[in-house]
């Protein structure tokens, strides 16, 4: 009888980093999967173990990148932030004038409410998560709607509102109130109720 020689065993080139610690593939798939699931269920309930086993990553690989889940928390706020910083200045870049800018961006709030998994504001369930206002997330979030704050001024300013930092604040405080009411009751209500508040700013 023939005894088949042993297949060598597949091994790694020298010095060649395994699949999870490329960069930035492993950070990037970390980013991902957090973004994901800390928004959809939360982040306190969101624990380190499941961000490593959902994202295909080691627990070495992930403490290298980002040391803490604290600090994934930021990033994560970080990027909900850069990216609606980018989507705002395409929907300005798109308008025709101050007041057509105002409208798409309540296209893109309403489009945003109306989607399958909608769970409200990122910003306004995080800061629920942490009741410390010196909270570096919390700290985050108030930056974060500080800059949304002086961007809708200068939204209502270019629609020739006499008032536009009242504007802003009322717009604000609307668009706050419609997320909370897109998720938890009818969205298409909702929509409908800050449609016809930007439409009473835009007329004043």
């Amino acid at each position: 009888m023939t005894v088949d020689s042993p297949q060598p065993a597949v091994q790694r080139l020298p010095g060649r980093p395994r699949a999870d610690q490329t960069t930035p593939g492993a950070r990037a798939r970390v980013l991902t999967t957090a973004d994901r699931l800390f928004y959809d269920e939360g982040i306190r309930v969101v624990g380190v173990d499941r961000l490593i086993a959902e994202s295909s990553v080691t627990k070495a690989t992930f403490y290298k990148h980002f040391g803490a889940k604290d600090t994934l928390v930021l990033q994560f706020l970080a990027g909900r932030h850069d990216r609606d910083v980018a989507a705002l200045a395409e929907i300005v870049a798109a308008s025709s004038d101050g007041r057509d800018a105002v409208v798409r961006f309540v296209d893109a709030a309403v489009a945003r409410m109306q989607e399958p998994g909608f769970r409200g504001s990122a910003y306004g369930n995080a800061a629920a998560e942490f009741s410390d206002p010196t909270h570096p997330a919390r700290v985050a979030i108030a930056e974060h709607r500080e800059w949304l704050t002086d961007a809708l001024v200068d939204l209502f300013k270019n629609a020739g509102h006499p008032m536009p930092g009242d504007a802003a604040d009322d717009f604000q405080l609307a668009l706050d109130g419609a997320q909370i009411g897109a998720y938890a009751g009818d969205a298409i209500a909702a929509s409908a109720a800050l449609r016809r508040t930007t439409e009473r700013l835009l007329s004043a």
